[in-house]
């Protein structure tokens, strides 16, 4: 699902032009790095990107109840703005998160409880 730079009317991925407003989609330089994409944080979600370093950091523990917000934040925000990419980001920040979160309440019930 694409939406042309222009108008924002959703268009086909294939299309040189929008067909309501005729405006150019694609430059000879952006075919060619259109799998930069994946690689740099272009259109991507401020809160997906960092809820997946969080999500890496989550492992310590102490960064995990940051990766679970961010990454609901992430998937709020690419929900709310469909141009913007990086849902398997934020669920990764969620899925840590929430792993890490757990770990974390159980390290500190274990220290009340002994």
């Amino acid at each position: 699902m694409f939406y042309c730079r222009n108008c924002g009317k959703q268009i086909q991925e294939s299309a040189a032009s929008c067909p309501d407003c005729g405006a150019l989609q694609r430059t000879p330089e952006s075919a060619s790095s259109a799998g930069l994409k994946y690689v740099l944080p272009i259109g991507r979600s401020g809160w997906a990107i960092a809820a997946g370093y969080l999500g890496l950091f989550a492992i310590l523990v102490v960064p995990a109840p940051l990766a679970l917000g961010c990454g609901i934040l992430g998937l709020r925000d690419i929900s709310r703005n469909p141009k913007k990419i990086g849902k398997p980001r934020a669920i990764f920040g969620i899925v840590m998160g929430g792993l890490g979160s757990a770990l974390l309440v159980y390290l500190i019930l274990r220290q009340y409880i002994h």
